[in-house]
């Protein structure tokens, strides 16, 4: 059975949980405390040297880290990753989007504000980190006028990738009632077969 290490407030590692959850898939859930250093041991390092959540535990010495490269390798041949190489790669275009342009300022935005006290130094970056969030909304709103999905007109890895975060922008100071599409495609996502919503 598939083994996922991760934490259910992450939003990386919620993604994973959606997709298997939505492909039907039977997993094991390893809940590992990143902030308590759990990461960090010997034994996580052996499994991911980086030392970060998600981890997928695909077989007996079969490790596979980063979120999106977890999504790719779990929905490979289901419709919700294209066979179609010009359809693929406009899926992996926004997953890459995703992760460089999106969840560095969404989620650092969240993390700080949910998880760090009022008085530390890092609430200095929450302007920059808010600015750009705001850039990469723009972003995927202008692309949700024009299809009702972000890679096409189908549900796809893209739409749980950029969903993550985006469906908790609010916890990073992120007013989506200005997004009227990505609001409208939130919900649409909430009504994907299999939707689970992020526990934590």
């Amino acid at each position: 059975m598939l083994a996922v290490y991760g934490m259910k407030s992450s939003g990386n590692c919620y993604k994973v949980q959606l997709l298997l959850e939505q492909l039907h898939r039977p997993y094991r859930w390893v809940e590992v405390d990143s902030a308590a250093g759990q990461t960090r041991t010997p034994q996580y390092l052996a499994m991911n040297p980086n030392g970060k959540v998600p981890l997928l535990e695909a077989g007996p010495g079969r490790y596979l880290a980063e979120s999106n490269a977890i999504l790719c390798y779990l929905a490979e041949g289901s419709p919700l990753l294209p066979q179609d190489a010009w359809q693929r790669a406009q899926v992996l275009q926004w997953l890459f989007f995703e992760q460089y342009s999106h969840e560095p300022y969404i989620a650092v935005a969240r993390f700080i504000c949910r998880w760090l006290p009022d008085d530390h130094p890092r609430r200095a970056e929450l302007p920059r980190l808010r600015e750009r969030g705001v850039q990469a909304l723009a972003v995927v709103e202008q692309q949700l006028a024009r299809q009702p999905f972000i890679a096409g007109a189908e549900y796809s890895v893209a739409d749980i990738a950029l969903f993550a975060y985006t469906h908790a922008a609010a916890d990073g100071g992120f007013d989506l009632s200005t997004f009227p599409q990505i609001q409208a495609w939130l919900q649409r996502v909430r009504t994907q077969p299999g939707f689970v919503a992020q526990q934590a």
